[in-house]
């Protein structure tokens, strides 16, 4: 691992400048408080004149304190450290460490990462961003924030002088639309289930040990480690309605052994956001299903009284145990595969439930509510045929609040509608009953 404590030297010097092997150099002595000293040689001058002039702009740079202790840092080494050192004391989220992380591993390091910290030019940066919003605006927003946040880091820690990553911005978007200002997206409609679909998923998920998985993600929207950690007590049962408010993950900044086997990704953490935070309603199908997995739940409870972990989730293990984060991946895909349903991701399933929504014409606003966005809007892309709305993922307008609820009826309207909302099955489901 890179070390950094070299940069807080308490006092210098610089040796005059000297004949070294075929050109010319000189010496930096740097002081610490334990009373320890440091040499850095600076060498490969052709010329006295040459080496002179360095030694010169060396003294100003340890006067005024933006000596580069670390000149030889590659950004792949400096990456990591910064990672492991800054971002993870840090933040509070294992799940934002660990996307940073896949940031930096996949689209930082294989571009820059053979790089000299102190060689990377804001022309590196500006081509390293293009490429990025090429790819995916979602990853260039999330590599620009990493680069701005880790370089002023290495400025800090004496790694670079200057951040050349300040004032480089990502290359504009597309063009927004008249009035609105929405930014659009084209979504592949592939990606998102028909009603006709979902029933069929609904129907066949019976078999398998992740039909309230199923229910609660295409039926209500919920993210799947948000899924794992709804309790029975969470519901509602005389308004019919879910409060959403954990999620099961790993706790940040923790180590393996500290926890009860086969418990680590466990855990009880906090939702994603504060927005995260919410109470939905419960579709009437949904509902039934919950009552009767508690049945289940109960049976297991009272026939396993010496093994049986009563710990309130609803999607459990016969034992009671917490399911884990990708329980569901196995029986999900083949459900898919057996009965001729597009092989989308478990996530596009709750991008499938907020189509539904926006193609009743719900209103945005509450819908942005019910699937917990950390901003107020959802832009909407729609597509040739004004039938296929798709709304969750894409760029977020944060103004748009003031669009949606002009006055404080509005908000009480926007409170009523969203607790009516409910994707309704029974038609799809003559046997739900």
């Amino acid at each position: 691992m890179l070390d950094l404590s070299l940069k807080n030297y308490v006092d210098w010097r610089v040796a005059q400048v000297m004949p070294v092997r075929s050109g010319f150099g000189y010496r930096v002595f740097l002081k610490y408080p334990d009373g320890s000293e440091k040499i850095q040689q600076k060498s490969g001058f052709k010329t006295e004149k040459e080496a002179n002039k360095a030694r010169e702009k060396t003294i100003a740079e340890l006067y005024n304190g933006t000596f580069v202790v670390y000149a030889k840092v590659n950004v792949a080494d400096f990456m990591m450290f910064w990672l492991e050192t800054d971002l993870k004391k840090r933040t509070d989220s294992y799940e934002t460490y660990y996307n940073y992380c896949g940031i930096v591993r996949n689209h930082i390091i294989p571009i820059l990462g053979k790089k000299k910290m102190m060689d990377v030019t804001r022309g590196d940066v500006q081509k390293l961003f293009n490429t990025k919003a090429d790819y995916s605006r979602s990853v260039a927003e999330l590599v620009k924030t990493i680069m701005n946040v880790s370089f002023r880091y290495a400025v800090t820690n004496k790694v670079i002088r200057v951040s050349p990553v300040d004032g480089i911005g990502l290359p504009k978007a597309e063009k927004p639309q008249q009035k609105s200002g929405f930014r659009t997206r084209r979504i592949d409609t592939q990606k998102t289930l028909t009603m006709e679909q979902i029933q069929i998923l609904l129907e066949k998920s019976k078999d398998t040990p992740i039909h309230m998985q199923v229910m609660f993600n295409v039926l209500m929207g919920l993210r799947r480690s948000e899924i794992n950690g709804v309790k029975y007590s969470d519901v509602d049962y005389i308004n019919r309605t879910l409060k959403v408010e954990r999620q099961l993950g790993r706790v940040h900044n923790t180590a393996k052994e500290n926890f009860a086997p086969k418990t680590f990704t466990k855990q009880e953490v906090g939702l994603k956001t504060k927005s995260s935070c919410r109470e939905i309603p419960i579709p009437d199908y949904v509902f039934e299903a919950i009552l009767k997995e508690r049945q289940v739940y109960e049976k297991n409870r009272n026939r396993r009284k010496g093994t049986f972990q009563d710990l309130d989730y609803i999607c459990c293990s016969t034992f009671g145990r917490a399911r884990s984060k990708g329980f569901h991946c196995r029986y999900y895909k083949q459900l898919l595969a057996e009965n001729g349903l597009p092989d989308i991701r478990w996530h596009d399933l709750r991008s499938t439930y907020c189509t539904l929504l926006l193609k009743e014409a719900f209103n945005p606003k509450a819908v942005s509510k019910l699937m917990g966005h950390a901003k107020e809007i959802i832009t909407m892309d729609v597509y040739a045929d004004n039938r296929g709305i798709i709304a969750d993922g894409v760029p977020e307008i944060e103004d748009y609040m003031k669009e949606v609820l002009p006055n404080p009826e509005e908000t009480e309207k926007l409170k009523k509608e969203l607790l009516e909302i409910v994707v309704d099955v029974t038609e799809f489901l003559p046997h739900a009953g």
